[in-house]
């Protein structure tokens, strides 16, 4: 059998395309030569997620990119969106793998720690993310949800929206410095590197865990007689 990488593709739900390039870079480097990852932006939806009427809005975009993605042959698909927008019916559209930010990093979290915080961007996606951690049955390891005021589009403005984040993440490692730390949002993959708190502990970046969860998905499922063949990208 020829060896070829397994093709990763990122769904980004939102509009805008330098968070698309964003999460494609961190998981490129976070997989290196086992996969090749590649992105596509939902240009009919809104420029960020941030609440329930942001996320319906971006479905039917979300929907085409998925076929597309299949098209071009995507071996795994991940949605770029912490709230998993679109998550369930992507997966009874199709047997692919689908992996979420969300469930990704709170799985990645789950096996780091004991317990976890979330710190996300905005209150308005904390009840959403805060179900969706229940319904995965992390409801009673989590330890919340935490907004941290920054939006979407400002994370990776400059220095203000990385103190703001880290000041969250301070505040919550206070409460339980054994706890790890979940980014609650794609775009937060930007600054992810930056983000060192005051008590050593994991700070999870969803897009890299995601992007370990598809080649462990893929390879899973390949019988040994046919196991995908890791090879360099070029």
């Amino acid at each position: 059998m020829s060896q070829h990488p397994i093709r990763i593709t990122i769904l980004n739900p939102n509009a805008t395309q330098s968070m698309t390039d964003e999460m494609v870079t961190a998981a490129q480097i976070a997989v290196g030569h086992l996969a090749k990852v590649e992105g596509l932006t939902n240009t009919r939806g809104p420029v960020s997620i941030q609440g329930p009427k942001d996320a319906a809005d971006c479905l039917p975009g979300l929907f085409g990119l998925f076929d597309t993605a299949l098209s071009e042959g995507a071996d795994a698909i991940v949605v770029g969106c912490f709230d998993d927008t679109g998550l369930n019916d992507l997966r009874a559209r199709h047997a692919a793998p689908v992996i979420g930010l969300g469930e990704a990093g709170c799985i990645a979290a789950s096996l780091a720690s004991e317990r976890f915080s979330v710190v996300t961007t905005l209150a308005v996606s904390v009840p959403v993310i805060a179900d969706n951690i229940r319904a995965m049955g992390f409801g009673n390891r989590c330890n919340g949800v935490h907004p941290s005021g920054v939006p979407v589009l400002d994370l990776n403005s400059g220095t203000d929206s990385v103190s703001r984040v880290l000041t969250t993440i301070d505040a919550v490692l206070k409460t339980d410095p054994h706890q790890s730390i979940v980014l609650g949002c794609g775009g937060m993959t930007a600054i992810a590197s930056q983000l060192t708190p005051s008590v050593p502990t994991h700070v999870i970046d969803p897009v890299v865990a995601a992007a370990h969860m598809c080649l462990m998905v893929v390879s899973a499922r390949a019988r040994p007689t046919e196991r995908p063949a890791y090879a360099e990208c070029p």
